[in-house]
């Protein structure tokens, strides 16, 4: 994978090291290796739980990313955060931050968010939007139980990242991902395959060297 800056990328995070937190997309480890050559990190930390959420509460309470988020090494320079899509699927309440709430979607992500900030200030944290998705019924256009599209739990990332000054990567509008090049990037409409993989990790890594 060719990355316009590559050199100004390994002074940037050469030796250092990065965390990735997530859904099955993240557990997978399908993208973190090229960004980890693209970007020099020394090591990456996968604590990506597959089929969970970022809320707490239900049968998928060991693996959401507010709970696993508050496990991960407190040293790392770089912490990505990566989570929606499940919350979508499983119909978990946005909520609203302020709550902090950690059965609703923007309370778990505002508790994690400053669980980090004060157990690792000097941590980059990042923010990135889930993918657009089709499978078994739920696509961009599905409403879920709790009244939400997959581009509110988006917007929320994004809410997220304009409230705590946080670097935000919009793969929901920037990806590529669509109904129409699904096929392409995935092998059953959401999990990516290998071209999925690298196109996020392309995105990716111009994404982190600019941090």
């Amino acid at each position: 994978m060719q990355v316009e800056g590559e050199e100004e990328v390994s002074k940037r995070w050469h030796g250092r090291t990065w965390g990735t937190l997530g859904d099955s997309i993240t557990a997978a480890g399908g993208y973190q290796p090229h960004v980890q050559k693209a970007a020099g990190f020394r090591s990456v930390t996968n604590y990506g739980v597959g089929g969970c959420p970022m809320t707490a509460g239900g049968e998928t309470d060991y693996g959401a990313t507010v709970n696993v988020g508050e496990r991960i090494d407190s040293s790392l320079d770089c912490v990505t955060i990566y989570a929606g899509v499940n919350d979508f699927r499983l119909n978990k309440p946005i909520g609203v931050q302020e709550k902090r709430d950690r059965t609703t979607f923007l309370g778990a992500y505002a508790t994690l968010v400053e669980h980090i900030m004060e157990r690792n200030p000097q941590a980059v944290i990042n923010v990135w939007t889930p993918l657009q998705r089709d499978k078994d019924g739920y696509d961009i256009h599905y409403v879920n139980a709790a009244g939400h599209r997959l581009i509110d739990y988006a917007e929320a990332v994004k809410h997220i990242g304009e409230a705590y000054s946080l670097p935000v990567l919009d793969l929901y509008a920037i990806s590529g991902f669509t109904k129409e090049t699904l096929p392409q990037y995935t092998t059953d409409g959401l999990h990516p395959n290998e071209a999925g993989h690298l196109r996020i990790a392309e995105l990716a890594a111009e994404f982190l060297i600019r941090l």
